[in-house]
């Protein structure tokens, strides 16, 4: 819109110091005519007067200017907190009726920007206001008007515009709100211990009861539940024992408040992954022979191993008159070692050990009940595996996955080279290894040229020769777990004989599933969420297509889908789904549950649920701004759009001031002298002139 402006303007010809300076020598000239009441005085000040307002030159300017139109902002807060129940749909309504408003006013652009949902900051309501700032000249800035729920975590000390701030909220004043927050939960525990986890559940919003106690819901991998009676308000702490290794999910549920405005923070998952200590083994060697070091270097090589080594130097019978003390510094402890603390060993390892008497049955019973029990036990055997000395000939044979074939033909000597088998090929055991054979292919490590034939009772073969004689079977006995290497040879790989073979992580990974380390399960069901984004991996040596998995999300729904191979390896398959609500996801593949928690993708965002504008009011009253609230009606109670002058109120119980900024844009200027010099020469000259006539009388 054009419009023209005139006005009076100066364009003096002399400086304005100069011209202060001549007005003072005319005041100091005309002043003795003035005290002695001359008759010309008054038509000397007068000639003066048009002298200097001649040197000032007075001109009537006419500017022609283009006004500009006042720029609003309107920014809605699209976070979670602010789709909570109906607060979604009544912001959108607000702003349209605010957008049709503001069509009315031809003088006045109003620009609508979205605060999408910002991850682990939080409702960044500031930063998006500073953004879509930056190309808006604050000239032309009127107002903003921010849509939100008041749950902003970027508040400023001061604003940094010049215009008034007003922020609606959906709903009314005085909402409640109850949360559980997690103070310290502790990300690994010791298995065979506890850990404590440190919880608060508080009351927010107006009418907090004084005191009392609410109930607390704790439920761990998907197990029955347990409650507690938590005093509201205070720090609670619970006690939680690691039984096992790997991940457990622990579900914290506080019991729902009357009115509260949402049960979204009501609950909290933790995750607390169980590791070992040190893990303590029994390593018992019998007669010498070249690979006896191999179990040693590899055990002591791990830092979480304590290791225990016996060696069997001598047999009780041969007695070849050495003194005890030659022979060992102390006796063997054989009722200490396998009756008093035979349970505090993770696993008991017997290389190239024959039955000579050393172990009395009533021994090798407890280390067989040790292993239904739980225990590990892993046997390398060599000759002495035949005959009246092998211990499968013991009360041990009865949980041995293999026995020894009679006479003779139970030792096979020869090079040969080692395979996986098929179910090998699918055992996280011997999956993948190095040099391993694929299909038909020739495995790529060296040769061995002894192993034991036997027969196979329990378990699985997850190597072989290969005429298929069983080289390492494995066997879950009671609640333990056998590993039986039918080959004293394991060694040359590790000298690199024919080229070597990957002997150090074959029986670090055999020593592992032993003690039942998570990520060895064979048969196993894994869920784990990174990203919003659910993994269920399945394992298992079966062959087939693996089975259907359920995915029961935290709100019940459930979802059906089959896994796929991962990356072509054997016995493994994947399922991937997005998984972007909060809690605890369950996994089930109709045998076996997993289970994963899902935190909050935005933790500040649901620490209070409450819509307030207690952070943002300050800065909207020191704008000239305020908070209006759009009610609980069908129809949301939109305050009114008003242009105000600036330096007036902008802001009133049921109205929302914008500026008049009247910004314009010069687009002409005419300028027209009002005492030219044509004019001004003969004026002055005529009134001094006068002037001299009436003094002169």
């Amino acid at each position: 819109m054009r419009q023209a402006i005139s006005g009076l303007d100066f364009a003096p010809i002399l400086p304005w110091w100069l011209l202060i300076a001549l007005a003072a020598l005319a005041l100091a000239a005309l002043a003795p005519a003035v005290w002695r009441r001359a008759r010309g005085a008054a038509w000397r000040g007068l000639s003066f007067a048009v002298l200097l307002l001649a040197l000032a030159n007075p001109r009537l300017v006419e500017e022609t200017r283009e006004t500009r139109p006042d720029i609003a902002l309107l920014v809605q807060d699209r976070s979670d907190s602010a789709r909570i129940g109906g607060r979604g749909a009544q912001m959108d309504a607000a702003r349209a009726a605010l957008e049709a408003a503001a069509a009315r006013f031809p003088d006045l652009e109003l620009r609508s920007v979205d605060l999408p949902e910002g991850g682990r900051q939080g409702t960044r309501l500031f930063t998006a206001i500073d953004r879509a700032l930056a190309d808006i000249p604050r000239a032309r800035l009127a107002g903003v008007i921010a849509l939100t729920d008041g749950q902003a975590h970027d508040v400023p000390g001061q604003l940094g515009f010049p215009a008034p701030l007003h922020v609606v909220l959906p709903g009314r004043p005085g909402e409640v709100d109850r949360r559980i927050r997690v103070i310290e939960a502790p990300g690994y525990g010791i298995v065979g211990r506890s850990v404590e986890l440190r919880v608060a559940v508080e009351d927010l919003g107006a009418e907090q009861p004084q005191g009392g106690a609410v109930r607390l819901t704790l439920r761990r991998d998907g197990a029955a539940p347990r409650v507690e009676s938590v005093p509201l308000g205070r720090e609670h702490r619970i006690t939680l024992p690691i039984e096992r290794g790997g991940p457990s999910v622990v579900e914290l549920t506080a019991e729902e408040r009357p009115g509260e405005v949402s049960t979204l923070n009501n609950r909290a998952v933790v995750t607390i992954n169980g590791v070992r200590d040190r893990l303590r083994v029994l390593l018992v060697s019998g007669e010498p022979h070249s690979g006896e070091r191999t179990w040693r270097r590899l055990l002591k090589a791990d830092p979480n191993v304590d290791l225990v080594h016996f060696t069997i130097l001598r047999p009780p019978e041969k007695d070849d008159l050495t003194p005890l003390n030659e022979l060992a510094l102390i006796a063997f402890p054989v009722r200490e070692l396998f009756q008093v603390k035979l349970r505090e060993f993770d696993l008991i390892v017997f290389d190239r050990f024959s039955n000579r008497g050393i172990l009395p049955p009533m021994y090798l019973r407890n280390i067989a009940d040790y292993v239904r029990g739980g225990g590990a036990l892993l046997l390398s055997v060599g000759p002495e595996f035949t005959g009246a000395t092998s211990l499968a000939a013991t009360p041990l044979g009865s949980i041995l996955p293999a026995r020894p074939l009679a006479g003779r033909g139970a030792l096979a000597e020869g090079a040969f080279r080692p395979r996986v088998t098929d179910q090998g090929a699918r055992h996280p055991v011997t999956q993948g290894l190095a040099g391993a054979n694929l299909g038909n292919a020739e495995p790529g490590w060296g040769h061995w040229y002894r192993y034991l034939r036997a027969e196979p009772t329990s378990g699985l073969s997850v190597m072989d020769t290969p005429e298929g004689d069983p080289l390492l079977q494995l066997d879950r006995v009671g609640e333990g777990r056998v590993a039986l290497l039918l080959s004293d040879q394991i060694w040359l790989w590790s000298r690199g004989h024919d080229g070597g073979g990957p002997q150090a992580e074959l029986l670090r990974r055999a020593a592992h599933w032993l003690m039942r380390e998570p990520e060895l399960e064979e048969e196993d069901l894994v869920a784990r969420i990174e990203g919003g984004q659910l993994t269920v991996t399945r394992r298992s040596v079966e062959a087939g297509p693996p089975p259907e998995i359920t995915v029961t999300a935290p709100d019940g729904t459930v979802t059906r889908g089959r896994p796929t191979a991962s990356g072509g390896t054997g016995g493994q398959t994947v399922l991937e789904l997005p998984a972007a609500m909060p809690g605890v996801w369950q996994a089930s593949d109709g045998r076996r549950q997993a289970f994963a928690a899902a935190a909050a993708a935005n933790p500040l965002e649901i620490a209070d649920l409450r819509a307030e504008a207690g952070r943002i009011q300050p800065l909207a009253e020191a704008s000239g701004g305020g908070s209006h609230w759009l009610g609980r009606g069908e129809r949301p109670q939109v305050p009114e759009l008003r242009r105000v002058a600036a330096g007036r109120d902008a802001s009133g119980s049921s109205w929302i001031g914008l500026r008049r900024n009247q910004d314009h844009l010069v687009t002409g200027i005419a300028a027209l002298p009002l005492l030219p010099p044509w004019l001004a020469l003969p004026l002055v000259l005529g009134l001094a002139l006068v002037a001299w006539r009436r003094e002169g009388r």
